[in-house]
């Protein structure tokens, strides 16, 4: 049984599916249910402009681009070379030892210059389809085909597509995780948001009977996680990553899976393989598990702009049908060029280097915080962020706006934790739990990546 999706045609009839029921709220969650007419507010975020004009909010920046214009206000540009960014949500784009060269010419075919597929061109899908059967699909009857698969314009809009097709749904979210989900939630208003908090002390993970119990009791209709987790880290994987899709199947509830990082596995080393929930989908075309990746992260092609997702047709269809309004399709000449990235020698190489390249970026790090006096909670994974404590530090940067302040006047970008406490709507009022959390991206490469560690490390001791 498919969880609730607007039915959307393709010529624009919508077809209202009737909205989950309400149930009785477990009281020790967390969660933001209530929905009303305040305008966001920006004393907590930085604004795009004053609120002067009566028909447009005064809308705040996300996470990282907001760390961003902040430091833009004390001297920092993108590409500056006396700045590093710790901040930066992207992996390093050069040359990197035992990867292909980068792709660095396409030459344009007369139809790229026609509006291509809403869900993207079908050699792409195909593509898609074929890189997931082979990594997490070998001797499984059932496989995905390019009907499994809409390209989108990057991550971000793969989202907005599938926020636009969910129907009235009560939707568990996770904090810390991505900032971006915030805006999401806050922007659909269909969507019923209910936060389930993941802790410090628990090394950011729940127990996959703990979070079952939370599905049934608060009548949850999808779940949105990232896995690996921006930004603390961890990742579900194994026997915990099956116990989550077949719990997702016994209570019909749809597990939205942003996979962004999926070959950033360090868990035993350089040689750990990928993750995806994929691998534990019975029938691609019954469980209702939504797969988002791309180029993005583990091709380090983040100017390409291209994502995608893999899911039961019927979702396709749907999510396309979101699509055709909310962007109307890909670039075609950048998904050709897609082809050749997934072609399996090519990406087997290209993510083999990018694990042995980031997992020794990753040590190093970790190394350097602890000398530091940062605290780090449980042993992050995956990704290229560690998500760590300052309040061990002197009090005038044992926070996370303080410490990224700081960091600005040794030209050192960094994220403040409470930017990861998803909050719709900003409902939820008073200190965050995560105020004296820091991300710290180990994405640039390993000579910037020192660098900014040394600057850090100054300044701590200025104190």
């Amino acid at each position: 049984m498919l969880a609730p999706l607007r039915n959307e045609n393709l010529d624009g009839g919508v077809m209202m599916i009737l909205p989950l029921s309400k149930r009785d709220i477990d009281p020790r969650i967390r969660h933001s249910c209530q929905k009303d007419d305040r305008i966001m507010t920006t004393d907590q975020r930085i604004s795009t402009a004053n609120a002067t004009s009566n028909a447009f909010r005064s809308l705040p920046f996300m996470g990282v681009i907001r760390v961003n214009v902040a430091a833009m206000e004390v001297g920092f540009r993108m590409g500056h070379p006396d700045w590093i960014n710790l901040g930066q949500g992207q992996p390093e784009v050069g040359e990197l030892e035992g990867a292909p060269p980068r792709y660095n010419q396409i030459n344009l075919q007369p139809e790229d210059h026609a509006y291509g597929a809403v869900e993207g061109v079908d050699e792409l899908r195909e593509a898609v389809a074929a890189h997931y059967n082979r990594l997490y699909r070998q001797g499984k009857s059932s496989q995905y085909t390019a009907a499994n698969v809409a390209v989108a314009a990057g991550g971000r809009l793969a989202l907005s597509r599938c926020g636009a097709a969910l129907d009235n749904v009560r939707l568990g979210y996770f904090r810390p995780d991505y900032t971006a989900y915030e805006d999401l939630m806050t922007t659909f208003q269909r969507l019923n948001p209910v936060a389930i908090d993941l802790l410090p002390e628990d090394g950011f993970r729940i127990d996959p009977d703990a979070l079952d119990a939370i599905v049934q009791a608060d009548g949850l209709g999808a779940l949105l996680i990232s896995n690996p987790c921006n930004p603390t880290g961890m990742i579900l994987q194994g026997e915990e990553l099956q116990a989550w899709i077949e719990m997702g199947r016994r209570n019909n509830c749809a597990m939205l899976m942003d996979e962004f990082y999926s070959h950033f596995n360090y868990t035993d080393g350089p040689s750990s393989p990928p993750v995806s929930s994929a691998a534990y989908v019975n029938d691609v075309n019954e469980d209702e598990v939504v797969i988002f990746d791309g180029l993005t992260k583990c091709f380090r092609y983040p100017g390409w702009r291209i994502g995608w997702v893999v899911a039961p047709e019927s979702i396709i269809q749907t999510m396309t049908a979101a699509g055709s309004f909310v962007d109307g399709g890909p670039s075609r000449p950048m998904q050709r060029a897609a082809i050749d990235i997934l072609k399996p020698e090519r990406a087997d190489q290209e993510t083999n280097a990018l694990r042995h390249a980031f997992a020794a970026k990753q040590n190093l790090t970790l190394e350097r915080l602890a000398d530091m006096g940062i605290k780090v909670h449980g042993q992050p994974q995956g990704t290229f962020y560690v998500y760590a404590s300052v309040a061990d530090l002197p009090d005038a940067i044992n926070a996370g706006t303080s410490f990224m302040h700081a960091g600005f006047k040794h030209q050192v970008l960094t994220v403040p934790g409470e930017y990861f406490d998803v909050n719709p709507n900003r409902e939820r009022q008073g200190t965050s739990p995560f105020e004296q959390f820091v991300r710290f991206s180990f994405g640039p490469p390993i000579d910037k990546v020192e660098q900014g560690l040394d600057r850090l490390a100054k300044m701590i001791k200025t104190y």
